[in-house]
């Protein structure tokens, strides 16, 4: 699969892409639209694509949208690049048969990716054994202390061989641009991102933000900065005051800066920051809730809860219990919409 410029014409990437019901429709985006662009921008088939489902059906993807597959997902499969895009419940739609397959195919393609929580499967197969992988941000402690055998690492996406993992929507289109840099060139790669608009193209190394700041890092970097010093410290949050400290800035500026900025308070931002991502642990993870708490920087299962109440208007307890009765009940309809009469 190694090409030169020269050779696009008379070279096509074969790429099989597996998508799991729960993804992501802008994952899904992120790897097929360079792949579009990528032959638009060549005038040539570059890329030629097949989407492949576990039971060969359309895939209800996270949106409400229902793409439809051109096969089920089986032996045999070979081509040059293996994607599998997954996303929430994994586990109800990837088993042990869907392993061993995932297992015999990698062994026929130049490249394996996983998109989001495809990473988890890779490692599930045991595909990425002692190698370096990522995960998306709010999953990179349990996928590391899943896979101790892994060196997991916070990096937008990561290539190590013939595997690369990625840590979510907008990680997956560097990642594409990074191999149509790689196999067709960086001129390539600069016209596709041209194509979306996209100027920030970043590199595997970068670091996977919790906050997407786009162009507030370059417009306002001291409050892009203050942000920034949050997310590290989420665990065990400062004061207002030792955040100025620390960042070199009067406490009255760091206010004014939030103030202009996100229209908030610094303490008010921290707090909503916190919340934020123990909501998504509440919601998406069997965490327990003591747990959920320290990592959110609360010292009291108490504290936690009322400050989750006034936030979402429910406790942490009430939520998780109310998003497992939504899973069983999708569950339910599912079997009953492929029950045999």
């Amino acid at each position: 699969m190694r090409m030169v410029a020269n050779r696009i014409a008379q070279s096509t990437i074969e790429v099989a892409v597996i998508i799991l019901p729960e993804s992501s429709i802008m994952s899904l985006a992120s790897v097929l639209d360079p792949m579009r662009a990528a032959n638009r921008v060549t005038g040539h088939e570059v890329f030629r694509w097949r989407l492949l489902s576990a039971d060969g059906d359309a895939v209800m993807l996270t949106c409400g949208l229902s793409i439809p597959v051109d096969a089920r997902f089986a032996l045999p499969i070979v081509g040059d690049l293996l994607l599998i895009i997954g996303g929430f419940n994994l586990e109800r739609y990837a088993g042990k048969r869907f392993l061993a397959t995932l297992q015999e195919c990698a062994r026929h393609f130049d490249i394996v990716a996983g998109v989001e929580s495809g990473c988890w499967l890779l490692g599930r197969s045991g595909l990425i054994k002692g190698r370096k992988a990522t995960a998306h941000w709010e999953e990179l402690e349990d996928f590391s202390r899943a896979f101790p055998e892994l060196q997991v690492i916070g990096d937008r996406f990561v290539t190590d061989g013939k595997y690369w993992t990625s840590g979510g929507a907008s990680p997956t289109f560097d990642m594409m641009l990074h191999l149509i840099a790689e196999r067709l060139g960086p001129a390539i790669a600069l016209d596709v991102a041209s194509i979306f608009v996209y100027d920030q193209m970043h590199s595997p190394t970068d670091v996977q933000p919790f906050v997407s700041l786009g162009r507030m890092e370059a417009r306002d970097p001291e409050l892009a900065a203050a942000i920034r010093l949050m997310e590290r410290t989420l665990e065990r949050p400062m004061t207002v005051a030792a955040l100025a400290r620390r960042l070199s800035v009067s406490q009255r500026k760091l206010e004014m800066l939030f103030a202009k900025g996100l229209s908030t308070s610094p303490g008010a931002y921290y707090l909503r920051l916190r919340l934020q991502v123990s909501h998504r642990l509440v919601r998406d993870t069997g965490i327990p809730m003591r747990d959920v708490a320290l990592r959110c920087g609360f010292d009291s299962l108490s504290a936690f809860s009322r400050a989750y109440r006034r936030e979402y208007a429910t406790s942490p307890t009430g939520m998780r219990s109310a998003r497992s009765a939504s899973v069983a009940s999708e569950m339910s309809d599912e079997g009953g919409r492929h029950a045999r009469p």
